[in-house]
């Protein structure tokens, strides 16, 4: 069995605020996690791939920012400890998964489809396009509208897509996900696990149990889990002048660029009032109820804001975080708690 270091120590910082609270290699970046998407092409290729911690007996040390293709020969990586620069996607910055998100999720529903099955509901999907659909079997879905002129749209297990939803591949909708009635899904919508999505959303991310369940606009956006955007919540993702887009860095407090489109990066556990306005490329550092009289937030918003001019009790912070998890029948670990505690505790003292 092939071991595989991914070293991401050095850089699990440049990827704040989606890496506070995991590991560069279990962020989603397409439909898989980094390390699931290493494991599964692997897989695809009859090869048992072992991903491991420490560097003792790993056969190949890698930079995990070096994301693997379904082009790569696993078999030839390890026997030549390389491979040819396009057999990777390299992503730097959190806004490039956001900027590679439609070619990272088509990799993944090439990968991914052999599970489910393709074009099925043909009774109740108003289809157009040359790409396939493909839906998992327990999958519900109630007249709709698909295209996939542009690329493929997947649909995964146990995920609901209700009355009127239009939806523009290439796309995913993870398991237990629910697309909210009249919602307009673009190409490279790709909903995590656990989630309820509505409105207008388009190349956006969600990681896991968030909900946008209203109308509002997200664009070239990252959200992290545990999120709840409230009605009317929208972001801009591109300037008036059509210029470059500066987003804030939270480990050098300074500005870089993100490109000529960028919504939001919205750290854990961040939960937004009706009709929050973001300005483009705003950061939401985790762990905070943002709400403001003014018209746009401001460009950052650090981790555990109360409003815009208080910090979160971290006693009220923590039964919120369960309450929230509950809702979706999980409950955080010992271990998780006392990891927000202790970066609560560092963030307040600096």
């Amino acid at each position: 069995m092939p071991k595989l270091l991914l070293q991401y120590s050095d850089f699990q910082k440049d990827f704040f605020p989606l890496t506070l609270t995991r590991p560069f290699i279990d962020l989603r970046v397409g439909i898989l996690t980094v390390a699931n998407k290493w494991k599964t092409i692997a897989l695809s290729q009859h090869i048992d791939l072992d991903i491991i911690a420490e560097d003792g007996s790993a056969d190949i040390i890698w930079d995990a920012r070096f994301i693997p293709k379904i082009s790569l020969d696993i078999k030839s990586f390890f026997e030549h400890k390389t491979a040819p620069e396009d057999s990777f996607f390299t992503l730097r910055t959190p806004w490039e998964i956001v900027q590679h998100n439609i070619s990272l999720l088509m990799d993944d529903i090439q990968l991914l489809n052999a599970n489910v099955e393709t074009n099925p509901h043909a009774e109740k999907v108003s289809k157009t396009g040359i790409y396939p659909i493909h839906v998992h079997p327990t999958a519900r879905l109630e007249p709709c509208f698909i295209n996939t002129e542009e690329g493929p749209v997947m649909i995964d297990e146990d995920a609901f897509i209700m009355q009127g939803a239009m939806l523009r591949g290439p796309l995913y909708v993870g398991k237990r996900s629910v697309v909210k009635m009249g919602a307009a899904l673009y190409a490279g919508t790709n909903i995590g696990n656990d989630c309820i999505v509505g409105g207008e959303i388009k190349n956006t991310i969600f990681q896991a149990f968030s909900n946008k369940g209203h109308h509002g606009y997200l664009g070239d956006s990252y959200i992290g889990e545990w999120c709840n955007m409230g009605a009317g919540t929208s972001c801009s993702n591109l300037k008036n002048t059509a210029g470059d887009l500066k987003a804030w860095n939270m480990v050098t407090s300074s500005f870089i660029n993100a490109g000529k489109k960028a919504g939001i990066l919205m750290g854990d556990h961040v939960k937004t009032a009706i009709n929050a306005s973001f300005n483009s490329g705003s950061v939401i550092g985790g762990f905070s109820n943002v709400f403001n009289p003014d018209a746009l937030l401001p460009k950052y918003i650090p981790p555990f804001q109360w409003g815009m001019e208080q910090q979160y009790d971290l006693d009220k912070l923590l039964e919120e975080v369960k309450r929230w998890m509950k809702m979706k029948g999980q409950e955080p670990s010992t271990s998780a708690l006392e990891s927000i505690k202790t970066y609560y505790l560092k963030t307040i003292q600096q």
